[in-house]
């Protein structure tokens, strides 16, 4: 399956809301093993919270070598491809180990207290 992300999405792919768009959609082909590719052609904006929740959250339920295999990017610059390592990185880290994630929800948590 091949998705054009202007098409779904449009130039600017930025919010969460539109990460987690993308990642309904590929989430349960990605599982039974369906190769997916991601267009990002005619994308000219791009940032973390997007895909935090396009791509990062899958490894919840894949594995890193999965991912890299199963899910294909296209024409995404090179600084958007460092953004999505960054993003698997940081995603395996907290998905795979419970002391990290423990540690940054609560980190997040005080955060969320302080801005109240």
């Amino acid at each position: 399956m091949k998705i054009s992300i202007k098409d779904k999405i449009g130039p600017r792919c930025i919010i969460k809301e539109d990460g987690q768009k993308i990642y309904d959609e590929i989430h349960s082909p990605l599982k039974q093993g369906e190769t997916i590719t991601l267009d990002f052609n005619g994308v000219t904006q791009f940032a973390s919270p997007f895909f935090n929740l396009a791509i990062g959250q899958l490894l919840k339920d894949l594995s890193e070598d999965d991912l890299r295999q199963l899910l294909q990017i296209e024409n995404l610059t090179e600084t958007g491809r460092l953004v999505v390592e960054r993003v698997i990185e940081n995603a395996v880290k907290y998905h795979g180990n419970k002391d990290h994630r423990k540690i940054v929800e609560d980190i997040l948590e005080q955060q969320a207290k302080e801005s109240d």
